[in-house]
């Protein structure tokens, strides 16, 4: 933890929520659907969302579009996993947000207003470009060779 970074507290949480989202995307994709701890995984998430006091039994029978994992739990698995990425994507701008409103990276916490760089000319350049050099080859892959991809 960065030195006391848990205490920005909106910054954490933001964190906190990426991290499940992202293996949520996973899980739903790949893990559950063809993974080999297929049963295991919907009875652990069945278990699971079933003690939830009031909305239990609903949200069982969301999950899996009735009492079985078949057809439509797929296809609604794999529709998820194309939305939370793009879920991922907000709450990643949503971060870099909060993580741009304490400066620069200081881990030691260590006062530094004098030397502190303004956040709009440098840092949304800098992500900017970087979104944009990340961007482009990944699209240029996905568009003109997308056999690579798998």
């Amino acid at each position: 933890f960065y030195y006391g970074s848990y205490l920005y507290k909106e910054t954490w949480n933001t964190g906190v929520m990426l991290l499940l989202t992202l293996m949520a995307t996973a899980f739903v994709g790949y893990v559950l659907p063809w993974g080999q701890m297929s049963f295991w995984g919907a009875t652990v998430i069945t278990n699971l969302f079933s003690a939830i006091p009031y909305i239990g039994q609903t949200l069982v029978e969301w999950a899996w579009g009735g009492f079985s994992v078949d057809n439509p739990t797929l296809t609604r698995f794999f529709a998820l996993h194309f939305l939370l990425p793009f879920m991922i994507a907000g709450l990643t701008l949503i971060h870099l947000t909060f993580l741009h409103e304490s400066g620069s990276n200081n881990p030691l916490g260590v006062v530094s207003n004098c030397d502190k760089i303004p956040f709009h000319p440098y840092f949304i350049l800098k992500d900017i470009l970087g979104f944009m050099f990340m961007l482009l080859p990944l699209t240029a892959l996905a568009l003109f060779s997308p056999n690579l991809l798998g």
